[in-house]
């Protein structure tokens, strides 16, 4: 099975069978994410030296617009994609294998984390795996301390508060927060 195979299995919400074939790839693929992270968080980096190392980090190249405050943890980087402008602040961590896209002119806050694993509720299997794209629209500010769970798409404009455990969709120029978050109220333009 070759990478770009397996991050399509995987973002196709294919079962991830703990100790299978291509849960060792999976593995082998984060040895590479940490060697890139590593780099990333152990020494200071000029910015344009910071989105060169994302950029390979993610197999993309990023706008001259990218920014990133280290450090920065991920255990795949190759099922990311990162709009023009955005911006990526302290203590982010990315689990990116179903598929994380994110777009322009995004801010996400300290300490986010994005989540696209799911184990099986199954005690006896807990180690299998089943993936979900997380999907962040344009213009999103996501604050301090956000988790998003698997399969949650926001749309363009909107704003989760602080703190907050995204489970589900958040409607476009709306804002959401809490646990789990809720639509608190539209944003007016």
């Amino acid at each position: 099975m070759t990478e770009t195979e397996f991050l399509n299995f995987a973002a196709e919400g294919n079962l991830i069978v703990a100790g299978s074939a291509e849960h060792q790839h999976m593995h082998g693929l984060s040895q590479r994410a940490l060697r890139l992270t590593t780099e990333i968080n152990s020494a200071y980096h000029s910015p344009d030296d910071l989105r060169q190392l994302m950029s390979e980090l993610i197999g993309q190249p990023l706008d001259d617009g990218f920014g990133l405050f280290p450090p920065f943890y991920t255990d795949c980087g190759l099922n990311t994609s990162i709009g023009k402008r955005t911006f990526i602040n302290m203590g982010c961590s990315f689990q990116d294998w179903g598929g994380i896209t994110i777009g322009d002119d995004c801010l996400i806050g300290h300490n986010c984390t994005i989540c696209t694993v799911n184990h099986s509720k199954s005690p006896y299997r807990r180690g299998d795996m089943v993936c979900k794209r997380v999907s962040i629209g344009d213009r999103v500010w996501i604050g301090a301390n956000v988790t998003i769970l698997p399969g949650v798409t926001i749309g363009d404009g909107a704003i989760i508060a602080a703190g907050a455990v995204v489970s589900r969709d958040v409607e476009a120029c709306t804002i959401a927060g809490g646990i789990p978050a809720r639509k608190i109220k539209d944003i007016e333009s």
